[in-house]
């Protein structure tokens, strides 16, 4: 079972002898080290239904240290699974996440929330019935409360659901964690969790609501639309580990060892998620920087720029529009005729040859290059 180690720093600071029966005080450098790290987490804590699922879908957040799936809200201490399913003790099932804030923020951890569950329900979550696993967002200081209902009110007046959001925002309240089984439960018990998450009605419900998005081609030979993102159970099965922490984790791959960084060959390059278009051969360049850098898209409504401030940087991030891969960044610093370099991973592309396209239903994109 994981455990949040940093509860105990000041309760450690003293560690018994075994030897002597004498307590021995750790070392001031030692003591540095437990203080830094602790600066460098914040807590969160959300109720978002079945807690092996949220718990899997946030661990999956770059910065991320520990996600804790267990029981808050009620009035029993230590209650057991059984009680809390039973609706009988007033907690919620929720996870309380440890990240690290100059990584990821706060309202990175409320965008994967909103993304994990069915905001709208008042009754529970899919499958599972009952106030145990209605929805709500813990905040643990004053900055949180205010996140989470401009976060909310931003989801709300987006227009992404027809229904009002039913989430509630309450004070964090005393966390117990769940029995160690629960733990990781994505990890330990993978096919059950997959045909849990499946048939439960989630994951049909996040794909219908995050990941299909209809955009029409212009209609060519061997087109058959739309773009779409698949699920993220295909997602894993379908992509490399590299693939999928790029796209889907925001990585970032090796310079020089990676597969176009060097590709001098004529065609296009599109998402490995979606297959939508993004780039061209015509507009790569030689950035001297190991990754695939081109002066513009080849589909500019394809590419969308996001401000990205993590890692004490203020860059501008690019992701595909339909399957909202992460593709890289661009820069001002490019050549003639657009001033701009967009740096890409290999790891989000997938490269069609010329004489592929056609085939492979991107004819109308050959005429670039006869």
């Amino acid at each position: 079972m994981k455990t949040l180690m940093n509860t105990f720093i000041f309760s450690c600071l003293i560690v018994p002898s075994a030897y002597m029966g004498l307590p021995t005080l750790i070392s001031a450098k030692e003591n540095a080290t437990m203080q830094q790290e602790s600066r460098n987490h914040e807590l969160a804590t959300l109720a978002g239904g079945c807690f092996w699922c949220l718990e899997a879908d946030i661990m999956k957040l770059d910065g991320v240290q520990e996600a804790i799936s267990g029981y808050t809200g009620g009035k029993v201490d230590n209650p057991t699974y059984e009680q809390v399913t039973g609706g009988r003790t007033g907690h919620y099932e929720a996870v309380q996440v440890r990240f690290d804030p100059t990584v990821t923020s706060y309202e990175q951890i409320l965008d994967a929330f909103w993304r994990s569950i069915d905001p709208t329900d008042q009754g529970g979550q899919f499958a599972d019935r009952g106030t145990q696993y209605q929805t709500v967002i813990f905040y643990h200081d004053e900055k949180q409360r205010a996140a989470a209902e401009a976060s909310k009110q931003a989801l709300e007046e987006s227009g992404k659901f027809s229904k009002p959001i039913a989430t509630e925002i309450l004070p964090a309240a005393k966390f117990y964690a769940a029995e160690d089984y629960h733990q990781n439960y994505s990890d330990t018990n993978p096919e059950h969790y997959q045909r849990y998450r499946v048939l439960s009605g989630r994951q049909p419900f996040l794909d219908k609501h995050w990941s299909e998005t209809e955009v029409r081609r212009p209609a060519s030979p061997g087109f058959t639309p739309p773009y779409t993102k698949p699920s993220m159970v295909e997602l894993r099965s379908r992509l490399t580990p590299m693939q999928y922490q790029v796209t889907q984790q925001d990585g970032t791959e090796p310079a020089f060892k990676n597969e176009y960084w060097d590709n001098k060959r004529a065609g296009i390059y599109v998402d490995v998620v979606s297959g939508e278009p993004l780039f061209s051969s015509l507009d790569k360049f030689d950035s001297g920087t190991g990754w695939p850098s081109y002066t513009g898209p080849l589909v500019p409504e394809n590419v969308v720029e996001r401000q990205d401030r993590k890692l004490f940087m203020r860059r501008t991030e690019v992701r595909s529009k339909h399957a909202d891969s992460h593709l890289g960044h661009v820069f001002p610093d490019g050549p003639p005729p657009t001033g701009l370099r967009f740096c890409i991973n290999s790891a989000a592309l997938r490269f069609i040859p010329a004489e592929d396209l056609e085939s492979e239903g991107y004819g109308q994109f050959r005429e670039l290059f006869r």
